[in-house]
């Protein structure tokens, strides 16, 4: 069980890249970490990057000590386990901090000891399996988005490692790591990076009497997450990492949302600095003010995050953004885009071409909304064009002093670096401004914060002046090379026994690595992954997701908590495609079945 430190605990703020320009805006905009795709084996198969592209990404994002996660996220098929070991060699060369992974056949290859943190498609949801990971050398668990603060800070208090959680952004409606309904019904698979998101297209709900409970609905799709109302309560529980969802974000949305957590995070940080510190170097200044509900956003939930409430989780009538509320026709702009419910209760946009007396919107479309419909902001073209090109800068304080043998240099990372003057110093008739040249940071990752001389009286030329600040600072940069901390891979206990005995087609074991990693930790019964066998191959009944989510639920019919006028099984319906719903009412879970 974790115990008090006698030290402030760091917090990291975790920020998506689907490419690197994206990734130095999350940094600049103030994440501690961000996580991106490498050349193959991520989760987001649209969102690969080469590795020399990541191998400069490290460069600046170590600067501010800033770490950079590489996902190898997806399951592993025998005869890809050579090309992942060499691209984890390659990653660890370049110096990647830590790569993220799923695949426990990864800890049978013969890598360098490079950081390894557990994915969420490890479907992480209770103590004894996070402490299972601790043990054979995770360095950082990511737990399953479904949780409630109780079930993470029982987590927390299990493990001493950092413990990583969603804090924002798109969910899937399975348990991460444990849906196969894609590469069921099309053979794509999510474990491979290639979801279909069968989870967002409409349905038609019935019942075994014919019954149609809903009609075209999008009744798997999901809120987006939204826990800003928590953070505290989430340090409380012993959360040490805040990780923001979407990798296949563009760079407004990462820009907006990574500084709405910075100051929220910063905040409770400067309320309790005996408990919690930033886990990376550098201040972030802002040109704009930022609002989630300017980005794309299904509507919000905290999920299971503090109670399960009806109506609350899952976005029935459209997956597409729903943006902000408009309170007030005549603040939008010519180019705002708004969406809206039509006559036929279709949910549909516009963008706007000017405001009629009578209050009606002219679109571009050439058509009208009338006064009375409720609108919905879903592109600010004043925003967008505010949050476009540059918006941030990050800067790491420094402190210069000046003496007659030379100039001295520590900065907000702990380094220290000294260079001798050489010059031979004249006295002057009144004090010289010998701060301004060093003032002059520029595009430097460095803000000078306080200077000192005790030379003040003695003459040196501004060309000097200027060299040495060049110079101190280019030896600060080394300094901090030769002093990053990157972290090895946490040693594997051999003797830790799984917390099951038995493993299923949707634990994802797709290769013989992984499978004698789990037989070495006792397991004993293992089923292959479902990506081994031909889609056609999936038999009626398989199981292909289970969920918290539950629809009856979303609909008020929760038959836990009401009469049973629903005859089951039920069925939902898209097209050819069919599936039956299970019900778990004790442990609150839906089941999706072929």
């Amino acid at each position: 069980m974790s115990k008090p430190s006698i030290h402030p605990r760091p917090i990291e703020l975790l920020a998506p890249a689907r490419d690197t320009n994206v990734a130095r805006e999350a940094i600049l905009h103030g994440a501690d970490a961000v996580y991106i795709g490498a050349s193959s084996h991520g989760a987001r198969r649209q969102a690969a990057n080469p590795l020399s592209d990541i191998a400069s990404l490290v460069e600046f994002a170590h600067q501010y000590r800033a770490k950079v996660y590489v996902t190898v996220n997806t399951i592993i098929y025998d005869d890809e386990l050579k090309s992942v070991r060499e691209l984890i060699r390659q990653l660890y060369i370049i110096g990647v901090d830590a790569i993220i992974v799923q695949d426990m056949g990864i800890l049978r290859l013969d890598i360098p000891p490079i950081e390894l943190h557990a994915s969420t498609q490890c479907d992480t949801r209770t103590p004894s399996k996070a402490k299972f990971l601790e043990d054979v050398g995770f360095s950082q668990i990511v737990l399953a988005r479904e949780l409630g603060l109780k079930e993470i800070r029982e987590i927390c208090e299990a493990v001493t490692v950092p413990v990583e959680c969603f804090v924002h952004g798109a969910l899937c409606v399975s348990y991460s790591g444990r849906c196969n309904a894609s590469y069921a019904t099309n053979g794509r698979s999510a474990n491979r990076g290639e979801c279909s998101q069968i989870c967002r297209l409409p349905f038609t709900l019935t019942d075994a009497r014919g019954n149609v409970l809903a009609r075209d609905k999008h009744l798997l799709s999901l809120r987006d997450f939204n826990a800003s109302h928590s953070i505290h309560d989430m340090l409380e529980a012993g959360v040490s990492s805040f990780k923001i969802e979407g990798r296949l974000k563009d760079a407004s949305y990462v820009k907006n949302v990574t500084a709405y957590y910075r100051k929220l995070i910063d905040k409770e940080i400067a309320l309790h600095p005996d408990k919690y510190c930033r886990s990376s170097c550098g201040e972030s200044t802002l040109t704009f003010s930022p609002n989630p509900e300017k980005s794309f956003n299904r509507g919000f939930t905290d999920y299971f995050l503090t109670d399960r409430r009806p109506n609350s989780i899952s976005s029935p009538d459209t997956p597409k953004s729903l943006g902000e509320e408009v309170k007030d026709r005549r603040n939008l702009h010519n180019g705002d885009g708004v969406s809206f419910f039509n006559k036929e209760g279709k949910y549909t946009g516009a963008y706007v071409n000017g405001l009629a007396k009578d209050g009606s919107i002219l679109t571009s479309g050439g058509f009208r909304i009338p006064p009375g419909v409720s609108l919905r902001l879903t592109y600010d073209k004043e925003w967008e064009k505010r949050i476009e090109g540059k918006t941030a800068e990050r800067k790491i304080d420094v402190d210069i002093s000046l003496d007659e043998k030379g100039v001295s240099a520590a900065d907000a990372r702990g380094n220290f670096v000294r260079i001798p003057l050489g010059l031979q110093l004249q006295k002057a008739d009144k004090p010289q401004n010998q701060e301004a040249p060093f003032a002059k940071t520029g595009s430097t990752v460095y803000r000078l914060k306080h200077f000192s001389s005790e030379v003040a009286y003695m003459f040196i030329p501004a060309s000097m002046l200027t060299g040495l600040r060049r110079t101190v600072l280019s030896e600060l940069d080394e300094a901090n090379k030769a002093t990053y901390p990157l972290k090895l891979r946490r040693a594997e206990r051999r003797e830790t026994v799984y917390p099951e005995k038995s493993l299923i087609f949707s634990d994802n074991v797709a290769n013989r690595l992984a499978e004698e990693f789990y037989r070495s930790h006792g397991v004993e019964h293992i089923e292959k992954a479902m990506e081994k066998e031909s889609p056609s191959h999936v038999r009626k009944g398989t199981r292909l997701m289970t969920t918290r989510h539950c629809i009856l639920r979303e609909l008020g019919r929760c038959l836990k908590n009401r009469r049973n006028d629903v005859a089951l099984p039920l069925t939902l319906s898209h097209g050819k495609e069919r599936y039956m719903l299970e019900f778990d009412c004790r442990n609150c879970e839906m089941h999706l079945l072929k």
